[in-house]
């Protein structure tokens, strides 16, 4: 079993920076891909960035060029530094993490959640 934990959220007002980061601890072989997705009042979870463990990033169009995704392999984690941040970056914000367990089985696994909240 894997399990991941956020940390990092909080009150922010327009323009400002945050830094979530996300643990993933467990009988782990190997994570193929962490992931931030985010989900706002009222709308679908959403991806918002997801890093390979080569290095590979993918990004929604909302946050090119503010937000930065990060991956600290030896010690399981992943980091969300978000810049320039708007209103509509309101939400709550999920680590997601894919890959193979110490019994070569798959799993992916969320966290629990970390709320994000952007306003004056």
């Amino acid at each position: 079993q894997v399990q991941l934990v956020e940390s990092g959220g909080g009150l922010v007002q327009p323009g400002g920076s945050l830094r979530l980061s996300c643990a993933a601890s467990g009988s782990i072989l190997r994570i193929v891909i962490m992931a931030w997705y985010r989900q706002a009042p009222g709308k679908q979870r959403e991806l918002v960035a997801s890093m390979s463990n080569g290095g590979s990033t993918n990004y929604a169009d909302s946050v090119k060029g503010r937000f930065t995704i990060s991956r600290d392999n030896a010690k399981n984690m992943v980091y969300l530094q978000m810049n320039s941040l708007r209103p509509e970056d309101t939400a709550v914000y999920y680590c997601n993490a894919i890959g193979l367990t110490t019994t070569s089985q798959s799993f992916g696994s969320w966290g629990q959640g970390t709320q994000v909240t952007v306003s004056s």
